[in-house]
C-alpha cells in the first residue's frame, strides 16, 4: 500500500481544499470500511428477522474477538457502544450513590461526561469533585500526585481520563489504577482516543471499567465504542436502556437493547484490517512522529511552546493560541469558526486556564505541508 499522504487521502471522503486537522474530534472512515458498513446494512434489510435474531448474536460477538485481541480484552469482558459517553453513563447510573459519596474527575474531563456525573451526582446528593489537571508543564508525578491526595473513603468512583480531549497528554493509566486500587477505590478509565493512537492492554491496565472510541482513531463509521468490564465487576452493571437482557449477564445485556443500526460495529473487523495492511505501528509511529515535527513548526511560527515533554504526546498536542482572547467556550468556538469560514480549516480551539488553545491532529493523510499552510495563513 502507498503511504504517502497524498495517495492515503485519496481513501477518504475528506472535502477537497479543506485542511482537516482534527482528526480527533469524530475520526473519518476509509472508503473500503465504509462500503462494508453499506454491506451490513443491505444484508440487515434482505431479511431482517433472520439478520436481527440469528446472524446479529454472533456477528456481534465475532466483533467483539476481533477488537478483544486489539485492546488486550477477553472477548466476554468487552460490549460495544456507539460512544465512550454512554459506557461512562451506564457506570454511573450502576453505581450506588448516596449523601456524602464523592465521584472524582479531572476538571480537563470530557464535559459530557462531566454533566453525567454532576446529574447523578446531585440526583443521588453526592458530591462531583474535579482535580485540576495541571497543564500545561503536565507530568506523571503530578498527575499521580494530585489523583492520591482526593482519595479517601468518600470516593465511591474516579472516572479518570487516558488522554483528555482538551489538553491531549498522555497520562499514566496504569497507575492512575493502582493508586486508586491501594485506596480502595474502583475506577472508570475514559480512554476515548487511546484506542489505535497508543498501544492497548486492558487487562494489564486493570481497571474496573474501560471505555474507548474506535470511530476515532480505529477508523471505524461513526458510533462505534466499546466498555471493558473487568470479571468482578459485571455483576450490577446495566445499559443505559434496560431491555430483554435485564438480569442475564454483561454481554445479554448490552449486545442487545432494541433495533438500531448495528452496521458501524459490524464493519469494524474491516477497519482493524484497513489498519493491519497498513501497520498498526507504522500508524502510531506515523501519527505522532508528525504531530512532534508539527508542533515544533507551528509553535515557532506563533512563539509559544510545546506545553508538556514529548513522552507524554500521542497523536494530538495543544498550543497556545497566537492571540489575546479570553479563555471563554464562547472565544474558543468563535476562533474555531473564524479558521474554517475564512481558510477552510478544521480546527478545535478549548479555554485552558487563561488561555485559549488550539488542538492539532496528526493522521496518515496529513503532511508537513498542511501545518505550513496553518502558520501561512494563521498567525494570530
Amino acid at each position: 500500500m502507498d503511504r504517502s499522504a497524498a495517495a492515503l487521502r485519496q481513501a477518504f471522503l475528506l472535502e477537497p481544499g479543506a485542511l482537516h486537522l482534527n482528526h480527533g474530534a469524530f475520526g473519518a472512515t476509509p472508503l473500503p470500511v465504509l462500503a462494508e458498513a453499506e454491506r451490513w446494512r443491505i444484508a440487515m434489510e434482505r431479511q431482517p428477522m433472520r439478520f436481527m435474531l440469528r446472524e446479529l448474536p454472533v456477528a456481534l460477538r465475532a466483533v467483539a474477538a476481533a477488537l478483544a485481541g486489539t485492546v488486550g480484552s477477553a472477548p466476554e469482558d468487552l460490549v460495544l457502544l456507539e460512544n465512550a459517553s454512554s459506557g461512562v453513563c451506564a457506570v454511573l447510573r450502576s453505581t450506588a450513590l448516596g449523601p456524602g459519596d464523592r465521584v472524582l474527575m479531572f476538571d480537563q474531563g470530557y464535559p459530557a461526561c462531566l454533566h453525567a456525573a454532576r446529574h447523578v451526582c446531585e440526583r443521588a446528593g453526592a458530591e462531583l469533585v474535579l482535580a485540576r489537571l495541571p497543564f500545561p508543564g503536565t507530568t506523571a508525578a503530578e498527575v499521580l500526585a494530585l489523583v492520591c491526595s482526593h482519595l479517601d473513603e468518600r470516593v465511591k468512583l474516579a472516572i479518570l481520563d487516558h488522554i483528555p480531549s482538551g489538553c491531549p497528554v498522555v497520562l499514566p493509566a496504569r497507575e492512575l489504577v493502582r493508586v486508586c486500587h491501594e485506596a480502595g477505590v474502583p475506577v472508570l478509565v475514559d480512554g476515548a482516543h487511546a484506542p489505535g493512537m497508543i498501544p492497548l492492554d486492558l487487562a494489564a491496565i486493570g481497571a474496573d471499567y474501560y471505555v474507548g472510541n474506535c470511530h476515532k482513531w480505529l477508523f471505524a463509521p461513526k458510533g462505534c465504542a466499546f466498555l471493558r468490564v473487568r470479571p468482578d465487576r459485571q455483576e450490577g452493571l446495566h445499559p443505559v436502556t434496560i431491555s430483554h437482557g435485564f438480569g442475564q449477564g454483561l454481554v445479554a445485556e448490552f449486545d442487545w437493547i432494541g433495533t438500531r443500526d448495528h452496521s458501524p460495529w459490524l464493519a469494524l473487523p474491516a477497519a482493524l484490517s484497513w489498519r493491519q495492511a497498513l501497520g498498526d505501528a507504522w500508524i502510531r509511529d506515523h501519527n505522532r512522529d508528525l504531530v512532534l515535527e508539527a508542533a515544533g513548526l507551528v509553535a515557532a511560527a506563533w512563539g509559544c511552546e510545546l506545553p508538556v515533554t514529548q513522552d507524554m504526546v500521542g497523536s494530538m498536542v495543544c498550543l497556545a493560541a497566537p492571540e489575546d482572547l479570553p479563555a471563554t467556550w464562547d472565544a474558543a468556538f468563535a476562533l474555531q469558526d473564524r479558521l474554517w469560514d475564512d481558510h477552510r480549516i478544521a480546527l478545535p480551539a478549548f479555554p485552558i486556564g487563561n488561555r485559549v488553545w488550539l488542538r492539532l491532529s496528526a493522521q496518515v493523510y496529513n503532511d508537513l505541508s498542511d501545518y505550513e499552510r496553518l502558520v501561512e495563513v494563521y498567525r494570530g
